[in-house]
């Protein structure tokens, strides 16, 4: 399939022809108020996906950690992330790296929307959730375990 040379944008963060999609499509997962649309699907020889995510104010993803990498921009709201044991508050424009095998989760803080561009590998494995020894050893730090949400 031939991607369009130009998508327009029809409303804020809303693409012609690119459908807003749930954030998970496989159940046992928790999160909050989250969306997804993928801009670049990533054929033609790409070799990455590009997505935005949004997240409604009050809102959280999925606490999880992949084998792939997460290259992230801000581009709406605000907000924090917890990214290994370290928690970062979240502004338009930042950039979040987010290594192999680290545990990670966004929050929504602000009264606008936390919206999020994410560059990832299109050959990736699918997300890993915590086991309770996981959790257990996470909380152990009481910083992160008041940040977490699961």
């Amino acid at each position: 399939m031939k991607h369009p040379i130009r998508t327009r944008q029809t409303a804020p963060f809303r693409w012609e022809s690119v459908p807003l999609l749930a954030y998970k499509e496989d159940g046992g997962t928790h999160f909050k108020d989250v969306t997804r649309q993928v801009l670049f699907e990533g054929g033609d020889h790409l070799g990455a996906q590009l997505r935005y995510f949004e997240i409604a104010p009050g809102g959280h993803s999925t606490l999880e950690r992949h084998h792939h990498i997460h290259s992230v921009m801000i581009v709406r709201g605000g907000g924090q992330v917890l990214v290994g044991r370290e928690i970062h508050d979240l502004a338009q424009h930042d950039l979040i790296y987010i290594p192999p095998e680290t545990w990670h989760q966004f929050r929504a803080t602000t009264p606008e929307p936390l919206g999020f561009l994410c560059l990832v590998r299109c050959e990736r494995d699918k997300p890993r959730r915590p086991t309770p020894a996981d959790l257990a050893e996470l909380r152990a730090d009481a910083v992160v375990g008041a940040f977490l949400r699961h």
